[in-house]
């Protein structure tokens, strides 16, 4: 069957000689809803038959993201999983931002949990990561044990005002509305300089410099040889509204809520505060989900959104101890 829309694969030595990236290539084919398949790369360390962690990336990272938190989940005998979302990392990437929806990378990250059969996850999201994640482990609950946000938030379309409330106690409230404008208005984004602190520098866009050298940043900008190959970075920002008739993202929302306002089974948040746009989401998980209350939930005051580049070897540290403490296989 021809396919409906066009999609590229970067080339394998982009890839080469990363900075602290050196894992070993996973491929599978998922499901592309329109009839055809899509390649999506994860990375795979640890035992078989260890806990499953999900670690999902957000935007414009993909699972380099992680290279840092890797080692230490899995030599803890878990079996960590970090996938590339479509249209970033080593996955296909599909050609426009046209062609991306928020109900695809929904479907999109089911369909790689079904091929892969992965159940018993812990799933650790960070932002776009948990947008999506936090979807697809509500729409398939008896897949994960439990759920760790780092930065991670997901709108309830019910209380609005609680969700505004949270902006507001951020150090720049404007700071999603100037980053969807920013993309908006671009054909192609250098994403080792956003990496690297944001157009305008970190003292702009504070929370958003990780502290990289500049291959670090550098590695970021791999995936993307051309514009060509940045639909998917291009056209996450402007996923929080509807992208077509078929795209029910406050239908999706709603409907997660739902399944987090009774979720009991452990729910971690570990955020970096100096972030300007979910640095303070976690107060709404904590206050509104019940496998939240009482667990041993972290604030950062000096890291920012991209917390894993910043935090690694704490966050390691608190994913590895509530595992240890929480056995799977809990009622949901």
């Amino acid at each position: 069957m021809e396919r409906a829309v066009e999609t590229v694969r970067t080339p394998d030595e982009r890839f080469e000689a990363l900075p602290g990236y050196s894992f070993e290539p996973h491929y599978v084919e998922i499901d592309d809803g329109e009839g055809g398949s899509l390649r999506m790369h994860y990375v795979e360390e640890g035992p078989a038959d260890g806990d499953v962690i999900l670690l999902l990336h957000g935007e414009p990272t993909w699972s380099y993201l992680y290279r840092k938190m890797i080692p230490g989940l899995a030599a803890a005998g878990h079996r960590v999983i970090a996938p590339d979302l479509v249209g970033f990392g080593r996955s296909d990437k599909v050609v426009g931002r046209e062609n991306y929806s928020y109900t695809r990378h929904v479907r999109w990250v089911e369909s790689f949990i079904e091929k892969l059969d992965l159940r018993g996850m812990t799933l650790f999201g960070q932002d776009w990561g948990s947008i999506v994640g936090l979807a697809v482990a509500t729409r398939n609950e008896d897949r994960f044990d439990r759920i760790v946000m780092a930065n991670g938030a997901i709108a309830d379309p019910r209380r609005m005002e609680r969700m505004v409330e949270v902006m507001q106690d951020s150090p720049m409230p404007e700071a999603f509305a100037a980053w969807q404008a920013f993309v908006a208005a671009s054909d192609e984004l250098d994403v080792a300089m956003i990496m690297a602190g944001g157009p305008e520098g970190a003292d702009a866009m504070p929370g958003f410099d990780p502290g990289l050298t500049d291959e670090e940043a550098a590695a970021y900008q791999a995936p993307y040889p051309d514009a060509s190959y940045q639909g998917g970075v291009l056209s996450f920002p402007a996923l929080m509204k509807p992208q077509g008739e078929d795209d029910d993202v406050y239908g999706i929302w709603t409907a997660a809520w739902e399944v987090l306002d009774r979720w009991e089974k452990p729910f971690l948040c570990l955020y970096g505060k100096l972030d300007p746009m979910i640095g303070h989401f976690d107060a709404v998980f904590i206050e509104s989900v019940p496998g939240a209350r009482g667990l041993p939930h972290q604030a950062f005051a000096e890291a920012g959104h991209f917390i894993q580049e910043e935090e690694p070897e704490a966050l390691v540290a608190a994913v590895n101890e509530l595992i240890a403490s929480t056995p799977t296989g809990q009622p949901g």
